[in-house]
């Protein structure tokens, strides 16, 4: 018999299937997944990438960032779980990862907020391209 699963691991559960149902929005998008929960810096565990992709049609590397809701409420904005911590850990995280993959082409940062949980039948998706995160001073970011 099973355990009952505590809030904690509930959240990572839900967490995990949003990123799975993302990723797979992501390639029937035509994107290539280029890494999933990338962490680049191995002595900081709070930097961690969803996942990195490559947009074939833009030929610009993504950096997704994605965020899973039980429900939307039409009281409620977009990129609502962003906050200024957040960002700030987005962008070490990202300059890391093409630090030590010596990326140096065009870049960009989306959001796939999922809203939705395990089990649900048809999950809805809002894929959010081109959020700007990161400063006028970024020299490789071609925005489109």
């Amino acid at each position: 018999m099973s355990q009952p699963l505590d809030a904690g691991s509930r959240s990572v559960e839900n967490g995990r299937w949003g990123e799975d149902v993302a990723v797979t929005a992501l390639r029937l998008k035509g994107y290539i997944i280029v890494d999933r929960n990338a962490r680049p810096c191995a002595g900081d565990r709070r930097l961690e990438i969803d996942a990195v992709a490559y947009d074939r049609e833009a030929d610009t590397l993504v950096f997704v960032e994605v965020k899973q809701h039980a429900g939307r409420s039409p009281f409620q904005r977009r990129l609502r779980s962003i906050d200024k911590k957040k960002l700030r850990a987005l962008r070490r995280a990202f300059g890391a990862w093409r630090r030590v993959n010596r990326w140096n082409g065009a870049y960009r940062f989306d959001v796939v907020e999922v809203y939705g949980s395990p089990g649900c039948a048809r999950p809805e998706i809002d894929h959010i391209e081109g959020v700007r995160i990161f400063g006028p001073a970024e020299r490789f970011v071609r925005w489109r």
